[in-house]
């Protein structure tokens, strides 16, 4: 059973990747989910919140339904990283599955949420699941759209700021890997 977790912040509009990280993010997870033919897969998008955009299943043309309807702005902002994680533990909580896994997909750092991503770390390990986190974005700078005054949008340069430090502890803690 896995659970992909996707951070739907507004930072994953960055133009960083083709057309933006988000819609990336989308097809890489699309592509993922055909690869595995056998699995039970669920999704968790988060940003300021936690949302369950697909329960674990295995009819995939439902799946990636659900994949491709994912949008920034679904959820209050933000990127509470323990909250998304620990949504994704509750999912595979009561899993008869022997191999329970969540797919952590991020391009931040933890800002928020009301559950702190390393309680959210220790619930994962009590529960026996293992994650797999992924930090998305490039090194530096990248272009971020932004609402102007006048209601238009500008292109603005943010740094990226990936907590690969808290990434790689969860990963490793948990038994999963940090890529």
């Amino acid at each position: 059973d896995i659970i992909l977790c996707i951070d739907v912040s507004g930072s994953m509009t960055a133009q960083d990747f083709a057309p933006n990280r988000l819609e990336a993010a989308k097809a890489v997870a699309i592509d993922f989910v055909k690869k595995r033919p056998t699995d039970r897969i669920g999704v968790v998008i988060f940003s300021g919140e936690s949302f369950t955009q697909c329960p674990l299943t295995t009819d995939y043309a439902v799946l990636v339904s659900a994949i491709s309807n994912i949008r920034n702005g679904l959820l209050e902002d933000g990127t509470a990283i323990g909250s998304g994680l620990g949504t994704s533990v509750d999912r595979l909580r009561s899993s008869t599955s022997k191999s329970k896994i969540v797919v952590l997909l991020t391009d931040g750092e933890n800002n928020g949420g009301l559950i702190d991503p390393k309680t959210a770390k220790e619930i994962a390990k009590a529960f026996g699941v293992k994650v797999y986190t992924i930090g998305v974005g490039t090194e530096g700078y990248a272009p971020i759209p932004v609402q102007a005054n006048d209601g238009s949008i500008v292109m603005q340069r943010e740094k990226v700021n990936i907590d690969e430090k808290l990434l790689t502890q969860i990963a490793s803690e948990t038994g999963g890997k940090y890529f």
